[in-house]
């Protein structure tokens, strides 16, 4: 039996959605085992003056519960 957990996590980037949304992955992997799906809620982005200043990403980011881990 495989059973999948889910987090909504937001990321951010100075250089466009992409780049927050793998940025956030990569930093999301250090600490969490078995990442196995990405889905982007939402895209937002912070406006100063006429440019994007900063791309913001909603995701919903799931991994494989481990069911044969040991607790401590």
């Amino acid at each position: 039996m495989e059973i999948e957990k889910h987090l909504t996590i937001t990321g951010s980037s100075n250089i466009s959605w992409k780049d927050a949304i793998v940025k956030t992955i990569l930093e999301v992997s250090k600490s969490i085992d078995y990442l196995s799906t990405v889905k982007i809620l939402n895209q937002y982005a912070k406006i100063d003056g006429n440019k994007i200043a900063e791309y913001f990403v909603d995701l919903d980011l799931s991994f494989v519960v481990d069911v044969n881990r040991k607790g401590e």
